[in-house]
């Protein structure tokens, strides 16, 4: 099934995605998706999804139009987000190195999470801003020490993300100039405010699997110069493509960090960002880019300045 998160009257809600591309919003989902995992009632969404489902089968009719309801993250409050980096071994060979013998894992927050058509912050002295298309991995059962042979059994279900990343400060070379070193750790190159897209849609285990290959997809869309408008593909790769598989990442990071309902793992992203590009691509505001995983769904946002942005200083009394 396919269940979306949006804004509605009352607050955060989830609805089922039909056939006809519609949405009918579920009472057990009022209060959005993070509600459900947190207080244990994502059975009972699901439940009441398979049964609206039926109900509706294939009526064009049934719901609302997408198009007039306001996308929420799917995930909008993670407790944790695991990301995962050199999990795709034609990304790995692109940036000139060597495949890890483990996982490598860095953290993001939920302080970097925003939804479809929000956007993105360039901050104030990165000039090198990349995207990263992701499968995001949605936790839905308590994972501590979990064996690779019971992973899936902590599955939830998967979103899109969009793992932004300020290459100068990860310390890139392609990204340096001469004398930059980058800040030496990832906080701020991939932590940033608004550097988690996070796609409105959810797809549960039953409905997609990422190991028999679901196709992941970037696009940048130029907000200036001859090809603007124009949507140029980064990224295509496969899901069945990962070095360290779901089952495994999962086994590996709960030996140590226990995964609750509602945190995610960005399992990494496939080659082709901007940063190994001859010569680099780097996101400018005015751009625009998609995140795609075929059989989930997307996420787009614009790009825009910190200069553009109002900080807190701004919003004191005189």
């Amino acid at each position: 099934m396919r269940l979306v998160a949006f804004l509605a009257d009352d607050g955060p809600a989830v609805g089922l995605l039909t056939p006809a591309g519609r949405v009918v919003q579920l009472e057990a989902g009022r209060g959005g998706l993070d509600l459900a995992l947190a207080e244990d009632g994502l059975p009972a969404l699901l439940e009441e999804a398979r049964a609206v489902a039926a109900r509706v089968g294939e009526n064009p009719t049934a719901g609302e139009a997408r198009a007039d309801l306001a996308s929420l993250p799917a995930v909008e409050f993670p407790g944790k987000v695991v990301c995962v980096g050199l999990n795709y071994a034609d990304h790995v060979k692109e940036g000139g190195r060597v495949a890890p013998g483990q996982p490598l894992l860095f953290g993001k927050f939920a302080n970097a999470v925003i939804g479809d058509g929000e956007a993105i912050v360039r901050p104030e002295g990165t000039r090198a801003l990349d995207l990263e298309v992701e499968l995001g991995v949605v936790i839905g059962r308590r994972a501590r020490r979990v064996d690779a042979s019971r992973a899936m059994a902590h599955v939830a279900g998967y979103v899109v993300l969009n793992d932004v990343s300020a290459r100068d400060w990860q310390g890139v070379p392609t990204a340096l100039r001469e004398g930059e070193h980058g800040d030496g750790q990832w906080l701020r190159a991939k932590g940033s405010d608004t550097f988690l897209p996070v796609g409105a849609d959810f797809a549960t285990p039953d409905d997609v699997d990422p190991a028999a290959g679901l196709r992941i997809r970037s696009w940048r869309i130029p907000g200036t110069g001859p090809e603007a408008g124009t949507a140029l593909q980064m990224q295509d790769g496969s899901t069945a493509n990962l070095i360290w598989t779901i089952p495994e990442l999962i086994e590996f990071i709960s030996r140590q960090v226990t995964l609750e309902p509602g945190d995610l793992i960005a399992t990494g992203t496939p080659a082709g960002v901007g940063a190994y590009r001859e010569p680099p691509i780097f996101l400018e505001p005015g751009d625009r880019v998609r995140c795609q995983v075929d059989g989930i769904g997307t996420v787009e946002n614009p790009v825009v300045d910190w200069s553009d942005v109002p900080g807190d200083e701004d919003d004191e009394p005189a």
